[in-house]
């Protein structure tokens, strides 16, 4: 009994914690499949985490901040995309149920997932899928609704379709807008559909571990059509992936804990200026190029970066290379030349220098790549 009054007292407390970060009165902004599959590409970042967690819209955050986010879909990508899919599921979803791979001929069941309020169409989804299951025939649900529990508060999830196959599997279906051309889809593109369908997959598995299958159906125009063209991804390393990003979410409160007694990231009250941009920078950040597609702090996080000449701003697998030359101006001083000062093509093949110090691996072989380029800028010059 006491081990249940305590875990319901800390989640009480962490709740409060939350709500004081939001600032008083300010309603938590619910997270979604996108969002989810956004925390799994950059696992590092706890600033994301955080004001995730605390449900902190990051978007009039960024606003406030004075940098804004400039991603989203057009008017026209989100009218093209609706018609797109309008046409895959049509005549019920006969097109759809050939993609899935139906005999010719065969029809499938379509459930109404209509309810009242998202607990009412939680359980009916969950009946639709228990009934077509048993039934063992092909059933489509179109657009049900998904619950996964996210750092104690319960998250619904609206994938575009589930299909039931009659050996008893499910199926996520994500229909997407981007084409695929002469049978190759933008790489980009399709690892992100693939993260947000895991986090439908990941939910279908709380209600059933053994039905949902680990490919996906990812439909697509074909070409500069407007056909649907189909594969299946496996999205086995992106579960995995979004498992330990959704563990470590129950961990934030920790970093949570370490922020400064009073931080808030209200942006509903007059506050001093740069007090709301000392409580972002509280929390640590792991900037990337790719969060300029999926986070509403990328052009924040991005222009201090820059400020700190990180060599973040270039990229991860660029930082991966790099080993410890973490700032861009210590990249520099290693191809150009080392602290004492010694000329960068002095012994740059070798793994000591002059005096038998070790060299940097990375370093040695940003000194060979400026010989190189010294040397093909010379070559230029004097063909000229």
């Amino acid at each position: 009994m006491n081990d249940f009054s305590d875990s319901r007292s800390a989640a009480v407390d962490q709740r409060a914690r939350w709500a004081g970060l939001r600032g008083p009165g300010v309603p938590p902004r619910p997270l979604d499949a996108r969002a989810l599959a956004a925390l799994a590409a950059n696992p590092g970042c706890g600033r994301r985490a955080v004001l995730d967690a605390a449900g902190v819209d990051k978007g009039a955050v960024a606003r406030a901040l004075g940098s804004p986010e400039r991603f989203g879909q057009s008017q026209f990508a989100f009218a093209r995309g609706n018609a797109f899919e309008a046409r895959v599921k049509a005549d019920g979803c006969a097109e759809l149920l050939r993609l899935l791979g139906a005999a010719e001929g065969e029809t499938a069941d379509l459930p109404d997932l209509a309810a009242a309020g998202p607990e009412g169409r939680v359980a009916r989804t969950r009946l639709a899928l228990q009934e077509a299951t048993a039934a063992r025939r092909w059933t489509l649900l179109d657009h049900p609704l998904l619950v996964l529990e996210v750092a104690g508060a319960p998250v619904h999830l609206e994938p575009d379709a589930v299909a039931v196959r009659p050996d008893g599997g499910w199926t996520v279906v994500e229909v997407k807008s981007f084409p695929v051309l002469d049978g190759v889809a933008d790489p980009v593109k399709v690892g992100a559909a693939a993260r947000q369908a895991a986090v439908y997959v990941l939910a279908l598995e709380r209600l059933d571990a053994s039905a949902p299958r680990p490919d996906v159906l990812l439909v697509c125009p074909k070409d500069f059509s407007n056909v649907p063209t189909a594969e299946l991804v496996d999205v086995r390393r992106q579960l995995a992936v979004t498992r330990r990003q959704l563990a470590r979410m129950t961990k934030v409160e920790r970093i949570a804990a370490t922020l400064p007694e009073g931080t808030t990231f209200d942006v509903t009250r007059e506050r001093p200026p740069g007090e709301l941009a000392e409580a972002v920078e509280a929390v640590p950040a792991a900037y990337a190029p790719e969060c300029l597609d999926s986070c509403e702090l990328a052009y924040h996080c991005r222009d201090r970066a820059r400020e700190r000449g990180a060599v973040e701003a270039l990229g991860r697998s660029v930082r991966g290379e790099l080993g410890t030359l973490t700032t861009v101006e210590r990249l520099l001083a290693a191809a150009y030349g080392d602290r004492d000062g010694r000329d960068s093509r002095d012994g740059a093949e070798d793994e000591r220098d002059g005096d038998g110090r070790d060299v940097d691996p990375a370093a040695v072989a940003l000194r060979r790549a400026a010989a190189l380029r010294a040397e093909a800028l010379g070559r230029e010059a004097s063909c000229r």
